[in-house]
């Protein structure tokens, strides 16, 4: 409720109810790959199906399943616009959280647990609307496809990228597509707001390294063991440092935190402007180079036995163009009596910070934020936008939220106690309202 002129006005229907569905989405634990997603989507199509609004349910295996939708525009010969969000969540352990993660608790301003920044806020907002919309007889200018989409965490083989190879006909008139991660806010100071929108993200490959030996006794010398010689290559990979590429998403980036804060910065000296971006500059000092992360170990079952394999997981990330580099770089810090299988391939992904969705995203930010500034950036990590972008789809991250300074959100993502202020998701819905009407 507000106050205007000493009169009681009630809130907006759809911001009034966005805090209510995301805790309630994010209720329903869709942990990947341990819970799967049909909950979370008939509870979707239930939202939808309240309000007169028909969807499909497709299942790319037993429990794997999606949502999508189609809002019909009042302009046919517009292409439609994809809105895109997934209903999986990373998992949570309950004794590293202040609040249970699949509580959705709103305490303190705040919606909490698994899903509230990645990325059920997004969903949440975009049915806030449609819901509203549908009572109101509301249409946006062009049709709106929403796919709320299962295995993003695990690179969607059982979602986004499912539709795009076995349903690609309903996204045939879509030109464009926004998702996560980006339209969120990083102050600068008090004159001036960034909205980070992703244009571009790095590819990945996911890769298995593994040695072999000679098997035998631990208690014998051994010239070759292949736990040692594993050892040794993810040593060498892990505290490898990669050059610094800037691209030129992140050359507009750093053009516009040095026009407003007066700082300078050029290709071999990035610092003064990563500084002036706080903690968000966690996240996009891995987006100014390659890099490739040991995350799994593998080796052995017994304590006296020297194993004949030994295996490593790698997380290897890479930005537009650099795959080639990158994978001939891990061959030479694998060494020796090693060798690499790929688990996992994504696109790296890449569009231009113009056209007439990007004027449109950057207005209703300004509208509804004086201080805000629209730019671009590559983001380090993955998204359903891969599979999108295969299908020629112009992909942007772009689910808005104004957040305090003081919050630390890029820890968030797959962090402990992940939360949401309920009136970031007020403006998040004010601004898509805007974007998805006209834009």
């Amino acid at each position: 409720m507000s106050t205007a002129g000493g009169l009681v006005t009630a809130e907006p229907a759809a911001q009034a109810e966005v805090g209510a569905l995301l805790s309630e989405l994010i209720r329903i634990n869709t942990s990947n790959p341990t819970h799967p997603e049909r909950p979370a989507a008939e509870w979707v199509a239930g939202k939808l199906d309240e309000v007169g609004i028909r969807c499909q349910l497709i299942d790319a295996a037993p429990g794997r399943t999606s949502v999508v939708a189609r809002i019909e525009g009042r302009d046919p010969r517009r292409p439609a616009l994809l809105v895109h969000g997934h209903l999986d969540v990373v998992p949570a352990d309950p004794e590293e959280w202040s609040v249970h993660p699949f509580s959705g608790d709103v305490t303190d301003g705040y919606v909490w647990g698994r899903g509230a920044v990645d990325m059920k806020n997004m969903d949440a907002m975009v049915l806030a609307i449609v819901r509203d919309w549908a009572r109101n007889g509301k249409r946006p200018d062009r049709d709106l496809v929403l796919a709320f989409v299962a295995d993003e965490e695990s690179g969607g083989s059982a979602g986004s990228r499912f539709l795009a190879e076995r349903h690609r006909e309903l996204f045939a008139d879509c030109a464009e597509a926004i998702g996560e991660v980006g339209g969120f806010s990083v102050t600068l100071n008090e004159r001036a707001r960034l909205y980070l929108i992703q244009t571009a993200e790095k590819g990945l490959d996911w890769l298995r390294i593994r040695a072999k030996s000679r098997p035998g006794h631990g208690s014998m010398l051994h010239d070759s063991n292949a736990v040692t010689r594993l050892a040794a290559a993810v040593s060498r990979i892990g505290e490898h440092q990669f050059p610094i590429a800037v691209t030129d998403t992140a050359a507009a980036l750093f053009d516009t935190v040095a026009e407003i804060t007066g700082v300078r910065w050029e290709a071999s000296d990035t610092e003064a402007c990563m500084a002036a971006l706080g903690s968000f500059a966690r996240m996009l000092g891995a987006s100014l180079r390659n890099t490739a992360t040991p995350t799994m170990l593998e080796a052995g079952y017994k304590a006296n036995v020297v194993p004949s394999t030994a295996e490593a997981t790698i997380d290897a990330r890479f930005l537009p163009g650099e795959e080639d580099a990158l994978l001939s770089e891990i061959d030479r810090l694998m060494g020796p009596h090693v060798e690499r299988d790929l688990l996992f391939r994504g696109d790296a992904v890449h569009t231009s910070f113009t056209g007439a969705l990007v004027d449109a995203m950057a207005d209703s930010l300004r509208a509804e934020d004086p201080l805000a500034h629209a730019v671009p950036y590559l983001l380090s990590g993955g998204t359903d936008a891969k599979a999108f972008a295969a299908l020629g789809i112009r992909c942007f991250g772009f689910s808005p939220l104004m957040l305090p300074a003081e919050l630390d959100f890029t820890a968030l993502f797959h962090g402990i106690d992940e939360r949401v202020p309920v009136s970031g998701l007020k403006f998040g819905v004010r601004v898509l309202e805007r974007l998805l009407a006209t834009g």
